[in-house]
């Protein structure tokens, strides 16, 4: 089933910070940060064993205990198992992302795209979230900035085993929907190009944003949105840059981006609209994507995503953006 017919609205709830993503949350936050989006309205939860090794799981199936399951919509990856034994969370080689959850559980993330490892990954999602199902199950990570040379081969792993399972549990109803949870457009196009498994749609983080959507634009945004499939965006403040924060793709921003952002913001500024409204439009303004997830850890972040989901932005704005070459030409900009 297609993403856009499951999702339940254009904004969703990334549960990445509530595993701790770069600093140490506490327990009574995190809770209140997912209560806020429940009062918000929100009603799409996207997670990952990886966030803090199970860690936001745990946290979000505390968090919506007790609510409707039918009235909400959950996603998880596949592609890392989470041990009850602990490791070194220093000495792992978790590619770009080394210092992201180093303040996440101890327990030690072991990466298996097999067919087995996938079914006992939702499994154990499931234990985790306290919950009877997952809607959408995501294939995490198999690109470049995980496994640099070796993706290719991590893809085909994928390809042979989790690609099909999810496929076979999509087609038994036991999920609604699989696809690839990625920051790279590479493998989406790499699996948009196979005759077999059939994805339903994608979340692509940090590679449609108003500081980096050309590669997406031109390679897979056309695709997806001509197979009726969708894309959740992931990241659209670009991991805090876009909205005055010091990183730009999970590590410190370059000169280059700080530049570009002070940019943005001066015609932001003057037009008098915040940028987060401009991030959150730009990135929906696309046909192809279904819904964006801005990842939140104080609940006061909700008030704001919904605020500049709102906020009216005069098209002088879009136009100024284009003249200044800080958008592609060929993106479609709100209206």
């Amino acid at each position: 089933m297609a993403l856009k017919e499951i999702l339940p609205g254009k904004l969703g709830f990334g549960a990445a910070p509530l595993g701790n993503m770069f600093r140490d949350i506490p327990e009574s936050e995190a809770l209140a940060t997912v209560e806020a989006a429940w009062n918000d309205g929100i009603r799409y939860y996207d997670n990952a064993p990886f966030y803090g090794a199970g860690l936001a799981e745990i946290r979000m199936g505390q968090a919506l205990a007790g609510k409707p399951r039918a009235d909400y919509v959950i996603s998880t990856k596949v592609g890392r198992v989470i041990l009850d034994e602990v490791e070194d969370v220093s000495a792992r080689d978790l590619g770009e992302k080394g210092e992201v959850f180093k303040y996440g559980r101890p327990n030690r993330i072991v990466n298996d795209y097999s067919a087995d490892a996938t079914l006992r990954s939702i499994e154990d999602s499931l234990q985790r979230l306290g919950t009877d199902r997952i809607d959408i199950a995501f294939v995490h990570d198999v690109a470049q900035d995980f496994y640099g040379d070796e993706w290719l081969g991590v893809f085909e792993t994928a390809r042979k085993g989790a690609f099909r399972a999810l496929d076979r549990l999509r087609d038994e109803g036991v999920i609604k929907a699989w696809g690839l949870g990625v920051n790279r457009v590479e493998p989406i196009e790499l699996l948009l190009a196979l005759d077999e498994p059939r994805p339903d749609g994608f979340l692509l983080a940090g590679r449609y944003t108003l500081l980096d959507h050309g590669a997406a634009l031109q390679r897979v945004m056309p695709a997806v949105a001509e197979r009726g499939l969708g894309i959740v965006v992931g990241g659209p403040y670009s991991s805090g840059a876009l909205v005055g924060g010091p990183n730009f793709e999970y590590a410190p921003a370059t000169p280059e981006i700080l530049d570009k952002v002070a940019r943005i913001k001066a015609i932001a500024d003057r037009h008098g609209i915040s940028i987060k409204a401009a991030g959150l439009q730009f990135a929906l303004a696309h046909p192809a994507v279904a819904a964006v997830i801005p990842g939140a850890s104080r609940p006061s972040r909700l008030a704001e995503d919904r605020a500049a989901l709102q906020e009216t932005i005069p098209p002088d704005f879009w136009r100024e953006l284009s003249e200044a070459r800080l958008v592609d030409p060929a993106a479609p900009l709100p209206s």
